[in-house]
């Protein structure tokens, strides 16, 4: 784990890979990291956002809305249907009050700390033998791959990611993403 303001580097994880890792979590009752996964993935919100969300914010509900936390601006996320499923099947699994933090604590009260995200993710990727550094950045840098790789890694696609991370360049979420390392690593084999 790092300091804090200190950067780190985690991979992204592949789209269908992230699903298959979702799935098995869900297959072996551990409901709690199953929708972080899906719900950090597919909502493309950092951690400190993710953890403050309550039932109420996603069940039955077309949109997210948050104010996020370290920039204090509005978002208004569309929930996307595959998302929605996974969100309904686990809360029928858990039956806990709609008003309830989704990612709460062993106590029931408040949510869990994102060193317990980051810990407890390590375990999983052991577990689950998928190599790679990964932090809780893993899930908004996969979703960023994923629209990167869905819209034939165009230009505008990173424009959209700049504005949606809230970064102040393409050439910032480029290097977020890796896609920078990869520029360049494949200037060394063209030559």
């Amino acid at each position: 784990m790092s300091l804090r303001g200190q950067k780190t580097k985690s991979d992204f994880l592949e789209w269908d890979k992230m699903k298959t890792l979702v799935l098995k979590l869900e297959r072996d009752g551990d409901f709690k990291f199953s929708l972080l996964i899906s719900c950090g993935c597919y909502l493309g919100l950092r951690i400190s956002d993710l953890l403050q969300l309550k039932w109420s914010d996603l069940l039955s509900n077309e949109f997210c809305e948050v104010i996020e936390k370290k920039t204090k601006k509005h978002r208004k996320i569309t929930i996307n249907p595959e998302l929605k499923e996974i969100i309904k099947r686990i809360y029928d699994e858990v039956d806990t009050d709609v008003e309830q933090f989704i990612f709460v604590n062993r106590f029931g009260k408040k949510p869990i700390s994102v060193q317990h995200v980051n810990s407890k993710l390590k375990d999983i990727f052991n577990h689950y033998n998928i190599n790679g550094q990964y932090s809780s950045h893993f899930m908004r840098k996969s979703l960023g791959r994923q629209v990167w790789t869905k819209n034939n890694y165009s230009e505008q696609s990173l424009i959209l990611l700049s504005q949606l991370f809230n970064h102040s360049s393409i050439q910032t979420t480029k290097i977020y993403l890796g896609i920078r390392d990869e520029e360049i690593s494949n200037l060394y084999l063209s030559v």
